[in-house]
């Protein structure tokens, strides 16, 4: 595959909730597999600064400036990877919005996003208006210690954290996959105090427990696609081909 962009995803917070697999099915097509872990489907909110977007070979230093996103995702399986689906990608920079819409057709939105780290704890809030999904608010404190860590093969800490593909359906119906490398996230574990979150009623999604929590400093991210499966198999669109 034929790399399409780089990019810093820096501070970034996870939380991670259980959720009963018949909750989410409904809500991913067909051309993608539900993921389990012990029997349980996971829902996910990751908030990160996303800086220093630039297309391959250009210094990180003329990368586009940076912002905030939060997404809503869960785990799903295609193409023999395993990947994530997407069902929210809140961004606090308008043109980054409407420019990947345009060039993945994934569920971006506009909204304004502000994040403070301090030594021990990162602080995110959210505000979408977006006329093209319901108002959603975010507010979570996180505070973090212990040791830092890269997650053992097979762990659940894995399974969550460690997919290099995401899925989308593009304009024409067709299933593509955006894959993406990187070193392993180093975590670390955290408690989070939630102020607000409809993040997940806005996609439908309920969760009752109080989430698994992890957060790290980032990673440096390569982009290859989005190509276009069909029939199980990877098909490069023209405008990327050799």
């Amino acid at each position: 595959m034929i790399q399409t962009g780089a990019m810093e995803w820096r501070d970034a917070l996870f939380l991670h909730w259980p959720v009963e697999t018949s909750a989410l099915q409904p809500l991913v097509p067909p051309s993608v597999t539900l993921q389990t872990y012990d029997g349980a489907a996971w829902i996910s909110i990751v908030a990160f600064v996303l800086a220093a977007a630039r297309p391959p070979r250009v210094p990180a230093v003329l990368g586009f400036p940076a912002f905030g996103e939060i997404n809503v995702r869960t785990y799903v399986g295609a193409d023999g990877r395993d990947g994530v689906w997407f069902f929210s990608l809140d961004a606090g920079s308008r043109l980054a919005v409407e420019a990947a819409r345009a060039a993945t057709n994934l569920p971006y939105f506009r909204a304004r996003v502000r994040w403070q780290r301090a030594n021990d704890h990162v602080q995110w809030e959210s505000e979408r208006h977006d006329r093209r999904a319901p108002d959603a608010r975010f507010a979570a404190d996180a505070r973090f210690g212990g040791d830092v860590r890269i997650s053992a093969p097979g762990t659940l800490d894995a399974f969550l954290v460690e997919r290099y593909s995401l899925f989308a359906v593009n304009r024409r119906g067709q299933t593509t996959r955006i894959d993406v490398r990187h070193q392993p996230w180093l975590l670390r574990n955290a408690s989070v105090t939630i102020a607000a979150n409809t993040l997940l009623s806005a996609a439908g999604i309920p969760v009752g427990t109080e989430p698994l929590v992890h957060v790290s400093p980032g990673v440096s991210v390569r982009s290859f696609g989005p190509t276009v499966l069909r029939h199980g198999e990877l098909v490069e669109p023209p405008s990327l081909s050799r």
